[in-house]
């Protein structure tokens, strides 16, 4: 007789809970794969992996208590063999590169049909990696430092002006929230104007949205 494929033991983290149900139902039904804990945050994320060590964790991206990105390393040193599939409503280049740089196996986004959310479970179980298809050229060239995307020539603190620009700071306050003179707050906007090349502020933050640099 045919051995039995291992069952896929799953911990599913998301905050909406009609969506919660409906991913849980439709992979209930999935032969082999067993949802054996439902967390809505990321603390919660944290206690049901170490608790029930599952194979696969699928992660919402955004939750109630922040980005659950940069918790993947946590998830993996709760639970060393657990896989960690992100979902998120909006993939980009820089969203997938900050996953597999965070040790993630892959990302979904939510308007995937649930069979091909059961197949990159299945995927990412077997030690596979699932990506969008027309993310993974950018990833590449990110990964590689070959990319020529807007932002990649950002320095550290160009980046912090351009975080603070999307919040509708002007360089009064980007100057006091930077630490630095009102002239050198005037030089990293246009700076970040320059490489994005931006005429305006509200250009810059439109450019980087687009990019994911904001991501």
């Amino acid at each position: 007789m045919p051995t039995a494929s291992p069952l896929i033991r799953l911990v599913l983290v998301e905050d909406h809970a009609m969506v919660a149900e409906a991913i849980a139902l439709a992979l209930a039904r999935a032969p082999g794969i067993a949802v054996v804990a439902h967390a809505a945050t990321i603390a919660a994320a944290l206690t049901e992996t170490a608790r029930t060590q599952p194979d696969v964790v699928v992660l919402d991206r955004r939750l109630p208590d922040g980005d659950g990105i940069p918790v993947i390393g946590r998830l993996a040193a709760a639970a060393p063999r657990a896989r960690v599939l992100v979902l998120t409503g909006e993939a980009t280049a820089a969203v997938a590169v900050r996953v597999v740089q965070s040790g993630g196996a892959g990302l979904l986004v939510k308007s995937s049909r649930l069979d091909e959310l059961e197949s990159a479970v299945r995927e990412v179980a077997a030690g596979g990696m699932v990506f969008p298809p027309g993310l993974l050229p950018g990833v590449f060239d990110r990964l590689t430092g070959r990319s020529g995307h807007p932002g990649s020539r950002l320095t550290p603190r160009e980046r912090e002006t351009l975080l603070l620009l999307a919040e509708g700071a002007g360089t009064v306050e980007i100057s006091e929230r930077l630490g630095v003179a009102r002239t050198t707050a005037r030089n990293h906007v246009q700076h970040v104007l320059e490489k994005l090349g931006a005429r305006s502020k509200l250009e810059a933050v439109a450019v980087a949205r687009r990019e994911g640099l904001l991501d």
